[in-house]
């Protein structure tokens, strides 16, 4: 049996006892407020977070992956951050990767026993041939997913960096971590269901991670997303409207550089700002290590 009265997680919330009895607005009116107290925890571990993205950002720039994995609503919203980072950053799917215990399709169905497997988290590493320059980041409200745990220990027993993110503080899994991010967001309106304040505490940290190493690595002007993919006529009208903001240039002006730089909006936006050709705007770029801003001396 395990005992999970000692998680805040789990923990009957004394301000929602009567749940069943509110009026719909009295019910969005309580979980608005209690929503409100995920702003508060995740701002207790920013230090933590912040040092997380500069591990992050570090093996990016060394060739290395973001790892994220999971459990349940854990494990798809890793999975739900690392599919955003191609489509928004232009990078490769497999520079931030999500695995969630029981593979891709425990995203829409639950596999059963997966996040109790000893196993299976160290097997889906060895997959993805984990190495040194990767940061594995577990995720899992109640801090106690033996999927993660197992999985974390191998990655630290091959030198690679571990963080975990979990709502109880000295949970197990910080155990296995070299960095514990740990938001204590209370006891969810409805009692253990983890989905909700819980979820979007851990959401809100992925997004920072995610979005703070792709700055760090030269993804970002001023806080433009310049390496946007153009997949779709929507896309392709925010890369034009990307080039006009950075560079106030004209729409005509904008499409005729992005196809003179094979799609690049990064490239674009270079040969623009230093009012040189692509060619030349290119080799700037990779001096600068792909920052647009390093370029512009």
């Amino acid at each position: 049996m395990i005992d999970l009265t000692k998680l805040t997680t789990e923990k009957r919330n004394p301000d929602t006892m009567n749940l069943d009895k509110m009026s719909t607005l009295e019910f969005v009116e309580t979980m608005n407020r209690e929503d409100g107290k995920v702003i508060e925890a995740v701002h207790e571990v920013l230090p933590q977070v912040a040092e997380v993205i500069g591990w992050t950002t570090e093996a990016l720039s060394k060739g290395g992956r973001i790892i994220y994995m999971g459990a349940g609503t854990s494990g798809r919203l890793g999975v739900l951050d690392a599919v955003e980072c191609p489509p928004t950053f232009g990078v490769s799917p497999d520079v931030v990767v999500g695995l969630i215990a029981g593979g891709e399709k425990a995203f829409v169905k639950a596999v059963e026993g997966a996040e109790d497997s000893s196993t299976l988290g160290t097997e889906d590493l060895r997959n993805l041939g984990l190495n040194e320059k990767d940061v594995v980041i577990g995720i899992a409200a109640s801090g106690r997913t033996p999927y993660v745990i197992h999985a974390l220990r191998y990655a630290r027993s091959i030198g690679v960096k571990t963080a975990i993110i979990a709502c109880n503080r000295d949970s197990e899994m910080s155990k296995e971590a070299d960095i514990a991010i740990e938001p204590v967001t209370g006891p969810e309106v409805l009692t253990g269901s983890t989905r909700l304040k819980a979820g979007t505490a851990q959401k809100l940290i992925l997004n920072m991670i995610s979005t703070g190493s792709m700055v760090g690595v030269g993804k970002v002007y001023e806080n433009l997303m310049v390496d946007v993919m153009q997949s779709n006529l929507k896309l392709k009208t925010r890369a034009e409207n990307i080039v006009m903001a950075a560079t106030e240039c004209d729409r005509e002006t904008a499409r005729k550089t992005i196809d003179e730089a094979k799609g690049s909006v990064k490239l674009a936006i270079t040969s623009i700002l230093l009012n040189t050709p692509v060619e030349d705007a290119a080799i700037e770029l990779e001096k600068a290590n792909g920052h647009i801003r390093r370029t512009l001396k």
